[in-house]
């Protein structure tokens, strides 16, 4: 079974008010491709890609005049895909909602939010943390609650899916570098925040004995800035268990990799152009973690790269719709269950 994640750049804005494809000539909200050119390098994308379950980052918004659910199963109709099947949980106020796509034939999903308790309550509900270590607790809240779904195979494999979108840390807003260090800092403490919460119920999971998917964008990569020395960990290692025995631990070696030396190249799953540099920034910011039980039979990941994984990039039409469909590539793994 191959189960994936994919972060689509304002899938929203490819489908009009009332829910409809837009696929004309008039620009996406990708720089320099229309609606039609994205939706058809989508097409591609999700072809090749054939995931038997697609945990779609900012998929399009689910609101009082068009659902989410409808309009991803209307552009599988419409591309033919078998992942055809949609499934949104708890809508959010960005625009950007957080849904399964999967092949009917071959699974079964339903929305199964926890109920948690104080320390780990519901996603769509609000945790108390003290933050800045002040003995004062601050409330925290997901903009983007995650979805907890209950996957059961055909064959009666149960699983347990978490699809996130963590917070950014980026300093949107700042006008100086004073508030831009501020602002990164809030941010900062916002993420490591929410991924405690998940790591809770990732603990809970665990302890019940489920086999648990925690997949999506985590805004987070080993290394990635230099917040990660001032707070001692990143949220990417929280969420993973880094530290604890390893029955406790969540597994994507993407999040473990160690550069050999200064130079070596890193992987990455997001490629975003600095218009100030005049360059591209590359990040590993997507991924697939697997609860230990999941690891015995050799699992294997790819991150779908147009220029770093041979096969997209020895085919013309898929590397050019990895570049025209997001800014972000799908990770998945191929697993036997």
């Amino acid at each position: 079974m191959r189960i994936a994640t994919y972060n689509v750049e304002w899938f929203t804005n490819l489908f009009d008010r009332n829910g409809k494809l837009l696929e004309d000539d008039q620009w996406s909200a990708r720089y320099n491709v229309t609606r039609a050119e994205q939706l058809g390098a989508l097409g591609i994308v999700f072809t090749a890609l054939d995931a038997d379950v697609v945990m779609v980052i900012e998929a399009p918004d689910n609101n009082s005049r068009r659902q989410t659910e409808p309009m991803l199963e209307a552009f599988a109709a419409h591309f033919q895909l078998r992942q055809r099947k949609a499934l949104v949980g708890f809508s959010n106020d960005t625009q950007q909602e957080i849904a399964l796509l999967y092949d009917p034939d071959v699974v079964s999903a339903v929305h199964d939010p926890q109920e948690g308790d104080p320390e780990a309550p519901r996603f769509n509900g609000s945790l108390r943390i003290d933050l800045d270590i002040d003995a004062t607790m601050d409330t925290v809240t997901f903009s983007k609650p995650p979805l907890e779904v209950a996957l059961e195979t055909k064959a009666g494999r149960k699983l347990r899916l978490i699809g996130v979108h963590i917070k950014s840390k980026a300093p949107h807003g700042a006008t100086s570098p004073e508030t831009e260090t501020r602002i990164a800092i809030e941010n900062r403490r916002k993420q490591l925040a929410q991924c405690i919460w998940l790591r809770r119920r990732i603990d809970a999971h665990l302890a019940a004995g489920d086999s648990l998917i925690v997949l999506g964008d985590f805004n987070d990569g080993p290394g990635l800035d230099e917040y990660e020395k001032l707070f001692g960990r990143s949220g990417l290692e929280i969420a993973l268990g880094e530290g604890r025995p390893l029955s406790e631990r969540m597994r994507d070696p993407h999040a473990r990799l160690r550069r050999p030396h200064v130079t070596a190249a890193m992987p990455s799953s997001a490629r975003f152009y600095l218009p100030e540099q005049g360059q591209y920034f590359s990040a590993m910011l997507d991924y697939v973690m697997l609860s230990p039980d999941l690891c015995a039979d050799a699992p294997a990941w790819r991150i779908w790269h147009p220029f770093d994984d041979p096969a997209c990039y020895r085919t013309p039409e898929l590397r050019e719709a990895l570049l025209q469909a997001s800014d972000h590539f799908p990770v998945s793994v191929d697993i036997s269950l």
